[in-house]
């Protein structure tokens, strides 16, 4: 027994072998778990990647017809120009397309009026009430997302808001019946500094401002449904409104110079217009900003005419929304009983002639409008900084031109 152990023990060559036999076998399969986690890591990586990667689109092509083809309706075009701008005060731009192109887009007047600086291409104008149009998308934007649905009410992401029953979708039909946020600035807000749409959420909170009709009853346009909207996108994506239009529509959109702009809160931006008006019939006097300027939502989206026309390109092409959405926001909201009323989501319906599909924008000196003609495919893009006063009539004016002016 004691020769048995010894010989075991006086043999070092076998335990060695055996020893590297076992150790050899670990390090195989230490090396091979090793291997195989890093593969699976970066398979599940790689999925993740996919599944967050934005998908890229190709940016949107602007075409244009040849100088050649509109030379006709261009000499009528500049004329145009050049008469309301000498007898009417229009300091602006025009751009109108048709069939999906450019055929016409230029400016007139000055910039500055100090600096005597022309407009050109490159100027970015207030929307005004065409901002409205840009806040309905980013609302579908995320009801297409399924983060939202038209029938919640305002009170499922403001709990204390005061104005029970107010849908979404009332607010983006005009039909919640709220009190002009306008009045409640002016009468209510007491800091120096002007509001803030979070501020401005919790002051319609705070004052108790009586409604004006119960939600869905009757279409009253109202600028406070549009801030309330902007607010309800900063809830739900939790990120500023300004940044969500940003990444989700002028990036995509290739609209590089367009943004959200917030008095006191943002910095003013290369070739950022101001609003003028006319002081005794010959000086032009800037319009200072006001104690609504800060609200976004209703208002303040700034863009070039050309960047404009990218949004109605992006808009009606289905590289932001999908057809559902758009006819959504082409089709006439009606009230509780039933009744239509001329207005979409951020959209104005033409229900006389049926033919147009368009919103104007009016404030503090800038006169805006963007149209859609259904028949003939025209679109008329204004741009005004000097208050100029007669959009729709010129609108008519430049599609009668047009008319009789060109052959697509």
């Amino acid at each position: 027994m004691i020769a048995n152990l010894r010989s075991k023990t006086l043999n070092p060559k076998l335990h060695l072998k055996k020893y590297f036999k076992y150790v050899a076998i670990a390090v195989v399969l230490i090396l091979s778990s090793v291997l195989l986690r890093s593969i699976t890591s970066k398979d599940e990586e790689g999925a993740a990647l996919e599944k967050t990667a934005i998908k890229v689109e190709p940016p949107i092509l602007i075409e244009r017809y040849s100088d050649s083809e509109t030379k006709k309706v261009s000499h009528k075009l500049d004329s145009l120009l050049q008469r309301i701008n000498k007898r009417n005060d229009f300091n602006g731009s025009l751009l109108v397309a048709k069939n999906g192109k450019i055929l016409y887009s230029n400016q007139i007047g000055y910039a500055d009026f100090n600096k005597k600086e022309s407009l050109n291409e490159t100027s970015v104008f207030q929307l005004a009430s065409v901002s409205k149009q840009f806040t309905a998308a980013a609302i579908m934007l995320l009801y297409e997302r399924n983060q939202l649905q038209l029938t919640d009410t305002v009170n499922k992401y403001f709990p204390n808001f005061p104005y029970k029953n107010v849908t979404i979708k009332n607010l983006l039909n005009h039909t919640a019946g709220l009190p002009k946020y306008f009045w409640v600035a002016e009468h209510k807000w007491k800091q120096e500094k002007a509001p803030t749409n979070k501020e401005m959420m919790s002051l319609l909170e705070s004052s108790k401002v009586q409604g004006f009709f119960r939600p869905g009853r009757k279409f009253d346009y109202s600028n406070t449904n549009y801030f309330v909207l902007a607010s309800i996108v900063e809830k739900i994506s939790g990120i500023g409104f300004s940044d969500f239009m940003q990444k989700n529509i002028f990036d995509p959109l290739d609209m590089k110079d367009s943004y959200v702009y917030s008095f006191e809160n943002d910095s003013i931006k290369a070739n950022q217009l101001d609003g003028y008006r006319l002081y005794r019939g010959w000086r032009h006097v800037k319009i200072n900003s006001t104690v609504n300027d800060a609200i976004v939502g209703d208002k303040n989206v700034y863009a070039t005419s050309e960047d404009l026309y990218k949004w109605f390109l992006g808009l009606n092409s289905g590289k932001l929304l999908s057809k559902k959405s758009l006819d959504l926001m082409y089709t006439q909201g009606e009230t509780v009983s039933g009744r239509k009323i001329p207005y979409g989501f951020g959209f104005r319906i033409d229900t006389k002639h049926k033919n147009a599909i368009y919103h104007y924008g009016k404030w503090n000196g800038f006169s805006t409008g963007i149209t859609k003609y259904t028949e003939g495919d025209l679109v008329v893009i204004i741009l005004e900084h000097t208050s100029y006063n007669a959009i729709s009539a010129l609108n008519k004016t430049i599609k009668k031109m047009v008319t009789e002016n060109f052959d697509a």
